[in-house]
């Protein structure tokens, strides 16, 4: 059952966990990224042996698995998944960029080139489960930002083989290469690249806490998404809200991980007792029933005097997903200042927002959503200024521009823009003799 907080409580006690990561964790995920930049192919075979008990004879996902997926999946799941990606591409192509240049002066060019990054890639989670919908949320925007090649890698199954659905969710998507490599060991092979895996510029995508850690590891070397814990929900309901949808959406994400953070808030105390009777009741029949009682028994529920109080509540948190469940969400919309995504109503359910509706699921978590924003096609860009000026223009402003250089005692600098004009006004003087 959630327990209740007080406001105070849920301020100070609740929000103030600790994210530090057990130090065998951090030091493991630093020796398999070593050994996997130096002795490349092997160590990712002998990794997957190791953790996922398969000896791969190829670490490459062949042409005819991915046929052999196509032919095992139903039609009626291929069309959901067609669909699904056409609604992920068409809301991530709304947040296209253009390159842009003005000339607000006379002899000046000002601008930014937008540019896709060439090589992306997508850590995809598996092993014991099937996540299709990370593919679509991963590979989709990079496709429509226009990436050159998109590589994937998820851990293979006991068998040695990716699930069919994974497999066909890459293929739809765009996805160029698929390798069979999980953990840490494949951030550290897409990072440096090894004899079988393409070596990339960023990579993106959810995974555990060694993934994780092995992001912030090579971070530097590649350009990273998030650092992602485990997942969050809030839902904020009044006496308008159904307490079986709320509870609903709660243990949605209660069964993703024992660690997931599942918070409910509300102004109305006959609702805060329906709904944890609705969590209580729902629990008996979920088969991920032990996982999710773990994360609810871990939950917080809080009982707040007004709209505002709910808002600064939510506020601080900045949680992963959040769902404002009342008559009049977008009333309260504004409010909100830290929230990675926000699904309003009665009617809209977070999983619409994991699988299909088109905003992307891939989100910030642990109250990072007050500085970061949901994975986007702007995660697939780089941005380039672009500069000119002409001699009379640089002329115009010289003085000023060498004043602010010496004031910082750069005289270098300031010394850039004198040569220049100095040159200028010798080559002018001599013009006019």
């Amino acid at each position: 059952m959630l327990k209740r907080y007080s406001v105070d409580s849920f301020l100070n006690d609740y929000l103030s966990f600790e994210t530090s990561v057990d130090f065998k964790i951090k030091m493991s995920v630093e020796e398999i990224c070593k050994d996997v930049k130096e002795n490349k192919d092997n160590a990712l075979y002998k990794y997957t042996k190791m953790y996922d008990k398969v000896n791969l004879e190829s670490l490459s996902v062949s042409k005819n698995e991915i046929e052999d997926a196509f032919n095992s999946v139903s039609e009626k799941w291929l069309s959901a998944m067609k669909n699904a990606k056409d609604n992920i591409e068409s809301f991530h192509k709304n947040q296209l960029e253009k390159s842009w240049f003005d000339n607000k002066q006379q002899g000046v060019i000002r601008g930014e080139v937008i540019r896709p990054i060439e090589k992306v890639g997508i850590y995809v989670p598996g092993g014991t489960a099937s996540y299709p919908s990370s593919v679509l949320m991963t590979a989709i925007p990079a496709k429509v930002a226009g990436v050159s090649k998109i590589v994937m890698t998820t851990p293979p199954q006991k068998d040695g083989s990716i699930p069919k659905e994974t497999l066909v969710a890459a293929s739809i998507s765009g996805v160029d290469e698929i390798y069979k490599v999980g953990g840490a060991q494949a951030i550290s092979a897409m990072t440096y690249g090894t004899e079988s895996v393409t070596k990339v510029d960023k990579i993106v995508g959810p995974g555990n806490i060694y993934v994780t850690e092995a992001k912030r590891f090579v971070y530097g070397d590649v350009g990273i998404d998030m650092l992602a814990g485990p997942s969050e929900v809030c839902v904020y309901a009044d006496e308008s809200s159904h307490p079986s949808y709320v509870a609903s959406d709660l243990l949605a994400q209660a069964e993703h991980d024992p660690l997931a953070r599942v918070v409910f808030i509300t102004n109305s105390k006959k609702i805060a007792l329906a709904v944890n009777e609705e969590v209580q009741k729902q629990l008996l029949d979920l088969p991920r029933k032990d996982i999710a009682k773990e994360s609810i028994d871990k939950g917080a529920y809080v009982v707040v005097d007004s709209i505002d109080q709910a808002a600064k509540l939510i506020n601080k948190m900045g949680p992963e997903h959040l769902e404002i469940a009342i008559n009049n969400p977008f009333d309260f919309l504004d409010k909100i200042k830290n929230a990675g995504s926000i699904f309003l109503g009665h009617y809209a359910a977070e999983s619409l927002g994991d699988y299909y509706a088109g905003v992307n699921h891939v989100l910030p978590t642990g109250g990072t959503s007050r500085f970061s924003s949901m994975l986007s096609v702007r995660d697939y860009y780089t941005v380039s200024g672009v500069l000119y000026y002409t001699k009379e223009a640089l002329i115009d402003c010289s003085e000023e521009v060498i004043s602010l250089a010496k004031s910082e005692k750069l005289v270098g600098h300031a010394r850039a823009v004198e040569i220049r004009v100095r040159k200028w006004m010798t080559i002018n003087l001599k013009v006019r003799d």
